[in-house]
């Protein structure tokens, strides 16, 4: 049995579910480093303390978080571990339920319980190093939360539930954000939000994105900006206007679009027509003509019928975005889709998601093969077996395509920025060779 808890103590850090997330967690690290803990990131090994970062969003990701800490949990009844605490989404919005299934946990805390957290630990919150983060991610990108929380409505959404209402962080703190990390070597930034338009509206009384990203492209270092996550209702293009005004802001935009019949939009509480989300699309590729949509899709809505799914699959054939996710839906307590039977099989759930990922597959290869020959810029993620990987603006990490380059035939630098040709592609990657 390890001695109980000191400052000295070894503390492991796991992060499960999304990128913002993860930038809590690097949070916790960064004020868990100032206080003279040692931390590491999702290794538990030779730690005297982890601390689960949950994630709640929907039914799997529920069970991953739910069974990460029942791991951790028989760790310390092995006593491998001397404490075990649990924080996120999941545990902010079940923690009296976890407290009673998993009473081996010594603290549960919420999504803005940091400061308790770290008193819980005998370490002190400290002020001054806001905007000073740790990052957990290859030293050459970074994730910046720009607002936390979330006024929308969507029926099917728990995220309100467990993040609260929309909060902007202040331009001039994401601006000093923003230098450190560049004083720091990265050169991409990621700007995530739950819904990246609305930034500003609360501490500001308008939509402020587009200052916030004259701003940070003014920022000396940063070569790349990436959008994540813009709500498509009363979309303000004054936001494209600028991308396109920037060469360091990517020609890439997040906007999860959730469906394409209006009457799944409307029960799911969209706010958005077919018609209106073709018009938007229309007008952000004439402003942009060689812009990079990335979005979503929710199947097995209650309610989705053949016929609104088969007009779904219209649509994304129809639209030919260059990036596509699906999930199927989940069933959430305490949303408003919660008060509808989940009346879509599991089974058919899961057909209409891989009928979806098939349509987008063979539009994927097409746009791919319309790209060889080309020159692209790409940066430099990492060394893979034979392979050096890196992406193109037009692809964010882990989600999206990559380029891949033979490390027997050349060699690259991991964190630069490189001018590629395409030789080759498959679906999803695209091969080339290094232009010098």
């Amino acid at each position: 049995m390890k001695t109980k808890g000191t400052r000295a103590s070894k503390v492991s850090l796991i992060t499960l579910g999304c990128s913002k997330n993860l930038v809590d967690s690097e949070n916790i690290i960064t004020q868990l480093r100032a206080n003279d803990y040692a931390v590491t990131h999702d290794q538990v090994a030779d730690a005297d303390i982890v601390i689960v970062n949950t994630c709640g969003f929907i039914d799997l990701a529920k069970e991953e978080s739910v069974n990460t800490i029942l791991e951790c949990a028989e760790l310390k009844k092995e006593g491998t571990i001397d404490k075990l605490y649990v924080t996120g989404c999941l545990s902010q919005r079940y923690k009296d339920d976890l407290e009673k299934e998993i009473p081996e946990v010594d603290a549960y805390f919420g999504t803005v319980e940091l400061p308790s957290l770290l008193h819980t630990l005998q370490a002190d919150y400290k002020h001054e190093l806001i905007g000073e983060r740790s990052i957990t991610t290859p030293a050459h990108y970074a994730y910046m939360k720009i607002s936390e929380g979330c006024n929308r409505t969507c029926s099917f959404c728990a995220i309100p539930l467990m993040r609260g209402k929309h909060v902007s962080k202040p331009i001039e703190q994401l601006v000093k954000e923003a230098r450190h990390f560049a004083r720091q070597g990265v050169k991409e930034l990621i700007l995530i939000a739950q819904e990246l338009t609305y930034y500003g509206l609360d501490i500001y009384k308008k939509r402020a994105l587009p200052e916030l990203l004259e701003q940070l492209s003014a920022v000396d270092g940063i070569g790349w900006i990436r959008l994540h996550y813009a709500y498509p209702s009363k979309f303000p293009l004054d936001v494209i206007h600028t991308m396109s005004k920037h060469e360091n802001i990517c020609n890439y935009l997040d906007m999860p679009l959730q469906h394409a019949s209006d009457r799944v939009l409307a029960a799911m509480r969209r706010q958005i027509t077919q018609a209106e989300t073709r018009e938007l699309i229309k007008n952000i590729r004439n402003i942009i003509p060689g812009i990079a949509i990335r979005t979503t899709f929710l199947v097995g809505y209650p309610g989705e019928t053949a016929d609104d799914f088969e007009e779904l699959c219209q649509f994304v054939r129809d639209m030919r975005f260059e990036r596509v996710g699906v999930f199927q839906y989940s069933h959430e307590e305490d949303t408003n889709a919660y008060n509808f039977k989940d009346d879509v099989p599991a089974e058919v759930k899961e057909e209409r998601a891989a009928r979806i990922m098939e349509i987008q597959q063979e539009i994927s290869l097409e746009k791919n093969q319309m790209l060889v020959g080309k020159e692209m810029k790409i940066l430099v993620d990492r060394k893979e077996g034979d392979y050096f990987i890196g992406r193109t603006e037009f692809d964010s990490p882990e989600v999206d395509n990559e380029v891949l380059v033979s490390a027997n035939d050349h060699f690259m630098r991991i964190g630069d920025f490189e001018q590629v040709r395409i030789t080759d592609v498959h679906e999803y990657d695209l091969f080339a060779e290094p232009i010098r």
